[in-house]
């Protein structure tokens, strides 16, 4: 009898392990096929995983992002909704329902569902962007709250940093626009949406230097930008022979200088670091025209980058394996 049992035991066992080798192998295949775009056939491996092993998170995360991409939301929300109240829960979970909340324009439900998320993981980056994008698909100012909070509590996950420099334009706040959109791009320099950032820091520049130029009177409160601003306002001179990329690069070559010279230690910041290195290296003059050039002048900054092709190609060979990372304790605002 003692035999017979021991013998279910190991059966039981061995067809456990089968199904879960056959839920490993059908999974695999359907990540392949949703990569490549064949959520057909990436729904057909995914589901036959779930049936075999309908506990597996991951499992449950890639058949429901499948569901979302085939814009069945509601097969999608089902499946995910299953685990979602759940500790096994991630932050991704999170994102996954909220984007077919989305979808469904469930914007309530999809607050509410961020709000669950933020208690659980309120230092998340992602999900601070999320809760900020929905907000703002519902022009609620308050979307700006998530974007800094994410900014201070992940600082080196992008995203907040580029909807909060699009956010800060809107709104005339063009000091912050410029700084979180120049971080924005160093981590992300080759993205596409690098090149509508580049257009907001180069306007984030005619508008501060118009404003310095017109009264010289430094509104903003706080001590950060009080000290960018007094030290911005020292190159009003040449600013007011306009802003072409080479009097950018001057201007923000002096800063740099001023900065530094100025024993900014209360304030360390990475992007002025950064600002430092490439000075030192000989490669910022390479940096603003990639910068700014093709937004300021694009037949200029091609015929730039001609003349000056090992410069430029240097400069880009670093930037390719030098993305810039934010530490924890340099937020300001």
């Amino acid at each position: 009898m003692i035999k017979l049992l021991s013998f279910i035991v190991l059966l039981i066992g061995l067809q456990y392990n089968l199904k879960a080798q056959n839920a490993e192998q059908f999974h695999a295949m359907g990540k392949n096929y949703l990569i490549d775009g064949d959520y057909s056939n990436a729904e057909s491996m995914l589901f036959s995983a779930y049936n075999l092993d309908s506990l597996n998170i991951s499992i449950i995360k890639d058949l429901s992002l499948c569901y979302y991409f085939e814009k069945e939301y509601s097969k999608g929300l089902q499946i995910i909704n299953s685990i979602i109240d759940k500790d096994s829960a991630d932050d991704q979970c999170f994102q996954i329902a909220g984007n077919i909340y989305k979808g469904l324009k469930k914007y309530n439900e999809c607050e509410i569902l961020y709000q669950k998320a933020l208690t659980k993981f309120p230092d998340n980056g992602a999900l601070n962007n999320e809760m900020g994008e929905l907000l703002n698909l519902q022009n609620k100012k308050e979307c700006i709250n998530y974007w800094e909070k994410g900014i201070e509590k992940d600082p080196q996950y992008p995203k907040n940093y580029f909807n909060a420099a699009k956010f800060y334009d809107t709104e005339n706040n063009n000091l912050w626009s410029l700084l979180y959109g120049e971080i924005y791009i160093n981590m992300d320099p080759f993205g596409v949406k690098t090149a509508e950032i580049k257009e907001i820091i180069l306007s984030a520049y005619q508008k501060i230097f118009n404003s310095l130029l017109s009264d010289g009177n430094i509104k903003d409160k706080n001590k950060f930008s009080q000290k960018i601003f007094s030290h911005l306002i020292k190159q009003n001179e040449i600013a007011s022979q306009g802003l072409s990329v080479g009097n950018l690069s001057m201007i923000r070559t002096r800063f740099i200088l001023d900065w530094y010279f100025d024993k900014a230690d209360k304030y360390p910041f990475k992007l002025f670091e950064f600002h430092q290195y490439l000075i030192r290296e000989g490669l910022f003059e390479s940096y603003n025209q990639w910068l700014f050039g093709s937004s300021e002048n694009l037949s200029a900054f091609q015929n730039w980058t001609q003349l000056h092709h090992q410069d430029y190609a240097a400069f880009t060979k670093f930037l390719k394996s030098n993305q810039l990372v934010m530490p924890h304790d340099q937020y300001y605002h």
